[in-house]
């Protein structure tokens, strides 16, 4: 044809592009792609014999491979059997699962038991914890309700007065009906937490930091060590901060449970909560009572969960740049006489956060002193929606 000096076949353009590049001994590098990699490596490579530098949000790296939390998302280190090799991880919606024999068992039999796409789920969310084990259930509160059955009657239960409204529905109305002591304390006053852990028969203290809803920084450290010493369990809530920011087993919990419904969602479109635990008859014990009482988390929502899991890291570092951004025009804004963030230097618990967290999340409370003027805000913003959940994405309102 006119004007057509070649044909080139598939592959033969890169073929080409490697020979020149092997014959001048370097890649020709488009403009804007060079001063890119130039902006990126000022941030994440040191020089020779230099300490990696501090990028914001990012948790030390971890895993058998090292890699950053971002990574371990993406690329899992846990598997199961799968004879097609999906890239995506398979759906196992079932009920049940036939077996080899009349005498031998499978690996599965119910799925009420186990299911390979639940395991999926449980197995990564225990590697980005560093857990010896992790369970998936129907919801937060069904999760933290099985935190409960690891307490006997006549035991105590130490948490904080700020904690989550479902959290606090638990253990003031539920859990007293099974004979178990419930105290409530500030968890800012580490002496009257040490009061509560060592006045009675503590064996369990459920902790959140921050906290819900008023985002105060609890010494996740310092709490741990007072309950070890005593021979109690340490539960932390960690929905507001998930693995990507902070990591409650690292800093001495023996539990940590995070909500799936939020950060690891991000998409509003399932319940879930996940329990991670350090110690192999801790995780037993956990199993038992997900198993004997079936509080797990369905298949589909597993294989949701996983799905949102692949981006969470992407989201939640956004988010936590927005919200930064709107948690300093609020802390300037003549109107607003108080802003509740981790990140920002004038909270009270900013350097206790910044010793035990990678990042200051994207949840933020303000005060107006106004009713009236609080009422306008919340019901005229136009990206945010009254609801009672965090961290998913939302359709505008009309």
């Amino acid at each position: 044809m006119p004007g057509v000096d070649e044909i080139l076949l598939p592959g033969e353009r890169g073929d080409a592009f490697a020979a020149e590049v092997k014959r001048n001994g370097c890649i020709n590098v488009e403009a804007n792609l060079w001063r890119d990699l130039q902006a990126l490596a000022a941030e994440y490579v040191s020089p020779a014999g230099a300490p990696p530098p501090a990028a914001a949000g990012k948790r030390t790296p971890g895993g058998a491979n090292g890699w950053g939390i971002a990574t371990r998302l993406v690329h899992p280190e846990s598997s199961v059997e799968d004879p097609f090799m999906a890239t995506a991880p398979p759906l196992y919606q079932t009920a049940t699962f036939a077996q080899p024999s009349a005498t031998t068992n499978g690996p599965y039999d119910y799925t009420r038991s186990g299911n390979p796409t639940r395991d999926l789920l449980e197995m990564q969310m225990a590697e980005l914890e560093g857990a010896t084990r992790g369970f998936a259930f129907s919801s937060g509160m069904s999760a933290l309700m099985t935190v409960t059955r690891l307490v006997r009657s006549g035991e105590r239960i130490v948490t904080g007065e700020d904690i989550y409204g479902g959290t606090s529905r638990l253990l003031g109305q539920v859990v007293p009906k099974v004979g178990i002591e419930v105290i409530n304390v500030d968890t800012n006053d580490l002496a009257a937490v040490k009061a509560a852990i060592d006045g009675g028969n503590t064996t369990m203290v459920m902790l959140e930091s921050p906290t819900n809803p008023r985002l105060q920084i609890t010494d996740i450290r310092a709490i741990s060590q007072m309950a070890h010493a005593k021979g109690a369990l340490v539960c932390v809530d960690n929905s507001i901060m998930a693995p990507v920011f902070q990591s409650p087993l690292d800093l001495g919990a023996d539990i940590s449970m995070t909500s799936a419904t939020k950060f690891i969602s991000g998409h509003s479109d399932l319940t879930g909560g996940i329990l991670t635990c350090r110690g192999e008859q801790l995780a037993k014990d956990i199993y038992f009572h997900q198993n004997a009482e079936g509080t797990l988390l369905g298949p589909f929502d597993c294989w949701l969960a996983l799905r949102g899991l692949k981006t969470m890291a992407l989201r939640m570092e956004k988010q936590q740049a927005n919200t930064m951004v709107i948690a300093r025009w609020l802390e300037a804004h003549p109107l607003v006489s108080k802003v509740n963030y981790p990140g920002l230097e004038s909270n009270v618990g900013y350097a206790l956060h910044a010793s035990q967290a990678s990042g200051a999340g994207s949840i933020l409370s303000f005060a107006t002193g106004n009713v009236e003027l609080s009422k306008i805000v919340v019901e005229e913003t136009k990206l945010f929606k009254i609801t009672v959940s965090f961290g998913n994405t939302f359709n505008p309102k009309p």
